[in-house]
C-alpha cells in the first residue's frame, strides 16, 4: 500500500486540517475572523460575568413566528448568551414565545415591556404581528426588563436592527451587572442652592435609582456645606448639581474641590442665564439676565468657561406648540421652530451620546474649553454651524418664531458652541497654593484618575409636571415627542461610575455587508441556474476523472 506523504495536499488535509477541525468542534472553540471582532467578548464583559456569584436567568421573549429581521436579532441574542454561559455557567437563558404560552399583554406590560406592532404580508393579505422584543434578567429575587431594540426615532428598520445588534453586548452585560451587584454605588443630589424641585427632578431620580442608590445631600447647618458634611460626602461616589440658582460660598467651593480631589465624580447642570419658558408663555416676552454662581474661577481650574449668553440654533431646534388661531371657539395649535431650544445630536462616536434620540436643551448657554490642561476634554454636544448668540440682559419674545433666521438686537452670528463636555484624568486642586488649603484637614493637591461632566443647561434634567404628576424625562406632551434626555443622563451616570468601562461597548460598530438588491433582481434567474447546474457539473467532472484514473491504472 502506498504511503501518504505528510507534505502532500492530501496529507495536510488528513493530518492537519481534519484533526484541527475536530478539536475545534469538540472543544467549542470558535475563531472570530470578522474585521470588527463582532463575535469576541470584551475584557470588560468577561470581568463582569466572572464576578457573578449566584445563578442568573435571562428570559428572552423572542420566540415564535415573526419577520426575518427579528430572526436575526434572535440569533445574535442567542449567540451572545451562549458566549456568556461559556464564561460563567451560572448564567442561563431560555427563549419564550409569549403567544404560545398564552401570556397576556397586560402581564407583559406590567413587567415593563411595550409591544412592537409590525405589518405582516402573506398571500396578498396584510395583518399585524405583536412582538415583545425584551429580555428579563433575574438574580436572587431581583429582576429587570431590557429592551433589545434600540429606541431611536427617525431611523429606518435596517439601521434600527444594526444599532440594536451593536448595542447588544453592552445592553445585556450592563444589566446583568446591575442586578447582580449586591452593593450599589451612592449618588448624592445637592439640595442647598435653590435647585430643581423634587417633582421636577423625579424623572432623573427614577433613572438613577435603577442602578444606584440616590438621595439628597442637605448641609447640616441648612446654610452651606461645611466640614461637618464630609462624612456624608465621602460615602457618595458621585455628586449631582442640578440647576443651582444660589451662589456658592468660597468655603463650599473648597469642600467641592476636595470632594473631587478625593475621587468624587460630579455631574453639573448649570444655568448661566435665568430664562424661564413659563414666564415667556404667559407674558409673550421675558427678560433673561446673567446668573452669577461665583464659580468662574472654579471651572477655570478645569479649563472651562460657561458664558452668560443665550445660544440660538437656527438649524437644529425643537418645535414649540402654540395657539395660532381659533375655529368655532376652539383653539388651533401649530408646532413652530424655536431656536432657543436647540437639539443635541450626536455627531461623533462618544459612547455617552451614541444611538440616542436628540437631546433637548432649553435656553442653554455655551462652554469654552481653554486647553493647556493635562486631562482629556471631550465635547459631547454642540450647536450647528448656523448659530446665533444673544447677549443678556435682553428681551426674548415669542414673535421671534416668525423670523428665526433674522438677527435681533444684541445678536450676532457665531461658530458652533459647546453645550456639554466630559473631563477625564487627574485633576489638580485650585487651592493647592492658596491659604484656604489650611482649613481642610488632609488636603489633597491632585486627584486620582477622575471624571466630570459639565452641561451648560440646568433644565436638561428637568421633567415636565402635569396636574401635580411628574412626566417621564424627555417627554414633550404638547408636541408628542420623546427626546433623548433620559438616556443621555443615564449614560452620563454610567460613564462616571462604571469602573469596568462597559460604557465603551456602546462605541462598537458593525460594518454592513449588504447584497446589491438591484443586481439580485436583475440576475436572479442566471444565479438560480448556476446554483442548480454547477454542482452537477462538478460531480460529473469528478466522476469522469475518477473513472479515467481507474481505467488507466487497471487497464
Amino acid at each position: 500500500m502506498k504511503k501518504i506523504s505528510f507534505k502532500s495536499p492530501f496529507g495536510i488535509l488528513l493530518f492537519v486540517i481534519v484533526p484541527l477541525t475536530l478539536i475545534l468542534v469538540i472543544s467549542g472553540i470558535r475563531l472570530d475572523l470578522t474585521k470588527e471582532k463582532r463575535y469576541t467578548l470584551s475584557e470588560s464583559t468577561i470581568k463582569v460575568l466572572e464576578s457573578v456569584k449566584k445563578p442568573v436567568t435571562v428570559d428572552v421573549y423572542l420566540e415564535g413566528d415573526f419577520p426575518a429581521s427579528f430572526k436575526q436579532l434572535q440569533s445574535e441574542t442567542k449567540f451572545m448568551l451562549e458566549e456568556f454561559r461559556k464564561i460563567n455557567p451560572k448564567i442561563d437563558f431560555k427563549f419564550i414565545d409569549p403567544i404560545k404560552t398564552k401570556m397576556s399583554q397586560d402581564t407583559l406590560m406590567a413587567m415593563g415591556m411595550q409591544p412592537s406592532i409590525l405589518p405582516d404580508i402573506k398571500d396578498g393579505k396584510v395583518s399585524q404581528i405583536t412582538l415583545f422584543p425584551y429580555a428579563v434578567v433575574k438574580y436572587d429575587k431581583r429582576g429587570v426588563s431590557i429592551p433589545l431594540v434600540v429606541q431611536q426615532t427617525n431611523i429606518n428598520a435596517d439601521d434600527q436592527l444594526r444599532k440594536s445588534i451593536e448595542n447588544l453586548e453592552y445592553n445585556l452585560a450592563s444589566n446583568i451587572k446591575t442586578v447582580a451587584t449586591d452593593k450599589r454605588k451612592k449618588i448624592g443630589i445637592l439640595v442647598n442652592q435653590d435647585e430643581l424641585r423634587p417633582e421636577e427632578f423625579q424623572g432623573f431620580m427614577n433613572l438613577a435609582l435603577e442602578s444606584y442608590d440616590a438621595g439628597p445631600i442637605i448641609p447640616k447647618n441648612n446654610v452651606e456645606l461645611t466640614l461637618e458634611d464630609l462624612p456624608l460626602l465621602k460615602r457618595m461616589s458621585a455628586l449631582v448639581i442640578a440647576k443651582p440658582r444660589k451662589a456658592f460660598t468660597d468655603n463650599e467651593k473648597v469642600i467641592l474641590d476636595q470632594y473631587i480631589m478625593n475621587g468624587g465624580k460630579t455631574l453639573w447642570m448649570i444655568d448661566a442665564v435665568n430664562a424661564e419658558m413659563d414666564t415667556l408663555t404667559r407674558s409673550k416676552k421675558v427678560m433673561p439676565f446673567p446668573v452669577d454662581m461665583n464659580m468662574t474661577d472654579f471651572f477655570f481650574n478645569y479649563g472651562l468657561r460657561i458664558n452668560p449668553a443665550l445660544v440660538k440654533d437656527v438649524k437644529k431646534f425643537a418645535l414649540l406648540k402654540l395657539v395660532t388661531g381659533e375655529v368655532g371657539g376652539n383653539p388651533q395649535y401649530s408646532s413652530l421652530p424655536w431656536p432657543y431650544f436647540p437639539l443635541g445630536i450626536a455627531e461623533n462616536d462618544n459612547p455617552i451620546t451614541k444611538n440616542i434620540n436628540p437631546v433637548k436643551f432649553e435656553f442653554p448657554t455655551s462652554i469654552d474649553t481653554l486647553g493647556g490642561r493635562k486631562f482629556k476634554t471631550k465635547v459631547l454636544f454642540e450647536s450647528s454651524e448656523r448659530t446665533l448668540l444673544k447677549q443678556v440682559p435682553n428681551y426674548v419674545e415669542l414673535k421671534e418664531i416668525a423670523s428665526v433666521d433674522s438677527l435681533g438686537q444684541m445678536e450676532k452670528p457665531s461658530t458652533p458652541k459647546i453645550f456639554a463636555v466630559a473631563l477625564e484624568g487627574k485633576f489638580s486642586s485650585a487651592y493647592a497654593s492658596r491659604i484656604e488649603r489650611k482649613s481642610y484637614p488632609g488636603f489633597k493637591s491632585q486627584s486620582p484618575d477622575n471624571k466630570m461632566i459639565v452641561i451648560a443647561d440646568g433644565d436638561i434634567g428637568r421633567n415636565k409636571v402635569m396636574k401635580g404628576q411628574a412626566l417621564p424625562l424627555g417627554v414633550d406632551m404638547l408636541t408628542d415627542e420623546q427626546f433623548g434626555n433620559e438616556q443621555f443622563l443615564r449614560n452620563a451616570l454610567d460613564y462616571l461610575l462604571d469602573d469596568s468601562n462597559l460604557i465603551d461597548l456602546r462605541n462598537r460598530n458593525i460594518e454592513e455587508r449588504l447584497l446589491d438588491r438591484h443586481r439580485i433582481a436583475d440576475e436572479k434567474t442566471k444565479w438560480q441556474w448556476i446554483n442548480l447546474l454547477l454542482p452537477l457539473v462538478i460531480i460529473g467532472l469528478l466522476g469522469g476523472l475518477f473513472f479515467w484514473m481507474r481505467k488507466k491504472k487497471f487497464a
